[in-house]
């Protein structure tokens, strides 16, 4: 049978005839119009690991961890090799999220990490409060159907209360103790659910709490299945009588999500726990081929003392590297790849003793390299140039990129990044030239300090001290030789300009901080 193109002048023309016909032209036009201007939306799915280290993967170079199909996904992908995030978890997830640096959120680190008095800190905050958007309720008015899967992180465990506080706090903020369950009663109620997943633009909640591990059992990461093992203990993840592993659940029901919506546009934010702490081997026949298989002496991984722990680690590893398969199979297999983009990141470095890089300095928890540069990479067929950029990017781009992709123009928050899209067929000097900007007012592995990085030089003023740290990264990626000393010049110049960021956005300075604004 043949087939005919309806346009408008061919309605007209039958129109001019046939009224009714005109108008029935009319309504099926609307129709197609309608569903065509929702199919240009992407679908997104953006996967962040957990504490997953930028050598950790078979595409930043690890002979020791095996990641076949990230690797194979990044062949087709843009890699982001300089991809930065803040050194721990809850001011990234925030960040992220809100698309705004710590300073203005609060969130500085995981407040029970802090240590030191109010005089040391800024004690951070947890709970991220309604008058700061994220990026799912903007495009959930556009008509994105969304799913938050695994840790959330951006609620703590008693917000009524932590908001009632007077800030800045005396007192770093606690949490309950592994075994716990005080806490969920109230957490299942409006009041709180609010600031859950359901409460800022998803449809669906699976997993997301305010922990920042998976292991709320009592014994914690002692216990015999550490989260990761069924049955769950997390109450936010109702038992299926095939559970068997967490990374594999939260996958399945993302795939279940995307099948119920398929017709899009559907966003999965699929936040898994792995590879954050405990490590718990997927299976025996894993840790075997680990615990056998020949250490990197490069990057340090799978040898040395730490040699068990890094092989329990490297099979949850290929375990997450599966599951981002599935994802793709999925897309595949539904014809759903060429209007669908993926993004894969981890929220920072690798956590000391479960893996090592000897390539770059520090790790979570620490402002160098090894603790904020990151694993990262964007593939969309057809739409993204497949190639390594060296242009810095930042936590703080993705709520811009995921704007930009929804087709929103009207959003009208404080947003501190700018849209990936511009990076997706070519670089471009609004990524190498512009500064990069971290504050970090509470005491974790080191002291408080602000940071700019610009083009390939990194400046790091310690705020108790004073003292400055100056690495040119292009030359010294491990940080091991500081030139502000040697170049005072260049110190100055960029100290100049990390003051007058801090000047014009009224970044508040622990108590104890010797410089100002």
């Amino acid at each position: 049978m043949k087939r005919y193109k309806i346009n408008k002048s061919m309605c007209k023309k039958i129109g001019s005839k046939f009224p009714l016909v005109l108008l029935l032209c009319s309504t099926i036009i609307s129709a197609v119009s309608c569903s065509e201007s929702v199919q240009e939306k992407p679908n997104i799915i953006f996967i962040l690991a957990d504490d997953l280290g930028y050598a950790d993967v078979g595409f930043n170079g690890s002979k020791y961890y095996e990641t076949p199909a990230l690797d194979n996904l990044a062949k087709q992908s843009l890699i982001l090799d300089q991809s930065y995030m803040y050194p721990t978890c809850s001011p990234s997830r925030t960040a992220i999220f809100t698309g705004q640096q710590s300073f203005r959120t609060g969130v500085y680190t995981v407040p029970v990490l802090e240590s030191g008095t109010d005089q040391e800190n800024i004690f951070s905050r947890w709970t991220v409060g309604k008058d700061f958007p994220i990026y799912a309720e903007p495009l959930a008015k556009a008509g994105y159907k969304s799913i938050h899967l695994g840790k959330w992180h951006i609620v703590g465990p008693y917000p009524e209360e932590e908001l009632a506080k007077t800030f800045p706090l005396t007192e770093k903020l606690t949490q309950p103790e592994p075994g716990d369950y005080s806490w969920v009663a109230k957490h299942k109620t409006d009041e709180i659910k609010q600031f859950y997943p359901e409460g800022r633009g998803f449809m669906k909640n699976v997993g997301g709490t305010f922990r920042g591990d998976p292991a709320f059992e009592e014994g914690g990461y002692k216990s015999e299945t550490g989260g990761y093992r069924a049955p769950f203990s997390n109450p936010f993840i109702e038992a299926k009588a095939d559970d068997e592993w967490l990374t594999d659940r939260l996958t399945s029901d993302a795939i279940e999500f995307m099948d119920q919506n398929k017709k899009g546009p559907f966003f999965v934010n699929l936040d898994f726990y792995a590879v954050h702490r405990p490590i718990k081997s997927r299976n025996p026949e894993l840790y075997e081929k680990y615990i056998n298989k020949e250490g990197d002496t490069i990057t340090g991984q799978g040898i040395g003392k730490y040699k068990e722990i890094m092989a329990g680690y490297a099979t949850m590893v290929e375990s997450l590297d599966q599951n981002v398969q599935r994802i793709v199979d999925y897309l595949d297999k539904n014809d759903l790849r060429k209007n669908t983009i993926i993004i894969f990141s981890s929220d920072n470095g690798y956590n000391g003793r479960q893996s090592s890089n000897n390539l770059m300095r520090g790790s979570k928890g620490y402002i160098y390299e090894g603790g904020i540069r990151v694993p990262g990479l964007i593939n969309w067929p057809g739409k993204v140039v497949a190639r390594r950029t060296s242009e810095p990017v930042t936590l703080l781009d993705y709520f811009p990129t995921f704007l930009k992709l929804a087709g929103i123009n009207d959003f009208k928050g404080q947003l501190d990044g700018n849209s990936m899209t511009d990076l997706f067929e070519k670089d471009c000097d609004l990524f190498a030239d512009r500064p990069l900007f971290w504050q970090l007012s509470s005491v974790y592995k080191h002291g408080t300090c602000s940071v700019i990085r610009k083009k390939q030089y990194k400046l790091i003023q310690f705020l108790a001290t004073g003292e400055l740290e100056l690495y040119d990264l292009l030359k010294d990626p491990m940080e091991s030789y500081n030139l502000a000393s040697e170049n005072p010049d260049l110190a100055n110049e960029l100290l100049s300009e990390l003051v007058a960021w801090r000047k014009a956005n009224q970044v508040p300075l622990p108590p104890n901080s010797v410089v100002s604004n």
